[in-house]
């Protein structure tokens, strides 16, 4: 793997993100299509279980990412208590999920400050503390 930063840190499965969920959403169409089509009880139900497939596959996506991310406030919350001078430590709830797993990313030099400048400026969205990352740390053990 080439070396991670804002432009190259997302991580794809392509077998899972494009491929499976291609042939899910080709399939839900072909039952939606097929149920117009000919109308029966029969290709209602198998449109809807093409349906439940997305679903399921979306979750079995979302639902490890969401343990992922408490995981990441988890350490980044230790992370910050280690790194930050005394006078930002009460400061640490203060941090939103989205900082603290943008915030994963800064080196452990560079954090304070810019842990400081993103709760001073009120900076909240996750690709905007990112951006401001100078000193990338890569995340290589994300789901």
């Amino acid at each position: 793997m080439s070396a991670q930063s804002y432009e190259h840190h997302a991580r794809f499965v392509p077998r899972y993100h494009f491929v499976t969920f291609g042939i899910l959403v080709v399939n839900f169409i072909w039952m939606v299509y097929s149920a117009i089509r000919g109308f029966s009880i029969g290709a209602v139900i198998t449109a809807a279980t093409a349906l439940a497939l997305i679903s399921l596959f979306l979750h079995a996506r979302l639902f490890p990412v969401g343990v992922q991310d408490r995981l990441i406030r988890l350490e980044e919350r230790m992370r910050l208590n280690l790194l930050l001078p005394d006078s930002m430590k009460s400061r640490v709830d203060e941090f939103s999920t989205d900082q603290l797993i943008a915030l994963r990313f800064a080196s452990d030099g560079e954090l304070p400050d810019l842990a400081a400048k993103v709760l001073n400026d009120g900076i909240k969205d996750r690709d905007q503390v990112k951006k401001l990352i100078k000193e990338w740390r890569p995340d290589l053990a994300r789901i």
